[in-house]
């Protein structure tokens, strides 16, 4: 997820702010305020007090976790309905580069599915223990898809509530959404191998509401 130009009193003017931001979406994943602190170089109490403000801007979310021995611990995760600066996210610099990567394998959709897929893999955080359901929905917030999930008989259905690649789609819905199913693929390969994609229904990018559907193998 990457960051569209804010306003110099935003949220993520902060230069501390802005690498939390960041770092959790190169995790996309949860982390705890200390491994957040490690990875930024930050002390931990000026990164508690920046987390605290992103999460009061509406750009994260604090859990508490259970752990096998101990007590429960807080970690923080992007948001599912971010908006930054009153704007869904923007993916354009990655999506750039991963249209031209895929357009290395052959100018065909098989190709571009293909190279999603691997896409999908690289991206897809480690899971640490957590169930799918959760796992996925991090993954998805963290690329900008606003993801919401939901029941769906004996598997699992997402509801994308923001498309950050909608600009692209626009101008080449095949060939974008195709390279979007392999990565979601790609992501399912890591995160459960165990489940299988069932249904990927595209719709209006800039209305939303694209489905994803999971399912036992």
């Amino acid at each position: 997820m990457e960051r569209p130009r804010l306003p110099d009193d935003g949220p993520l003017a902060s230069p501390t702010r802005a690498r939390l931001f960041t770092a959790l979406a190169e995790l996309r994943r949860p982390a705890t305020t200390q491994e957040l602190a490690d990875l930024t170089g930050r002390h931990l109490n000026t990164v508690r007090v920046a987390l605290q403000r992103l999460e009061a801007e509406g750009l994260l979310e604090c859990r508490t976790e259970s752990q096998a021995r101990g007590r429960p611990r807080h970690v923080w995760a992007i948001a599912a309905t971010a908006r930054l600066g009153g704007a869904a996210p923007e993916a354009h610099g990655n999506l750039s580069r991963w249209l031209a990567r895929a357009m290395v394998g052959g100018p065909g959709l098989a190709e571009v599915e293909t190279t999603g897929r691997e896409i999908g893999r690289e991206l897809a955080p480690d899971a640490k223990g957590r169930g799918l359901r959760e796992s996925m929905h991090d993954a998805l917030a963290a690329l900008g898809f606003a993801p919401r999930a939901e029941a769906a008989g004996d598997g699992l259905r997402y509801v994308l509530g923001n498309c950050p690649y909608r600009d692209a789609v626009r101008e080449n819905p095949a060939v974008v959404c195709t390279l979007h199913r392999g990565i979601t693929q790609g992501l399912l390969d890591r995160l459960n191998p165990e489940t299988v994609l069932k249904g990927f229904v595209a719709r209006d990018p800039f209305a939303a509401g694209c489905l994803i559907e999971l399912a036992p193998r």
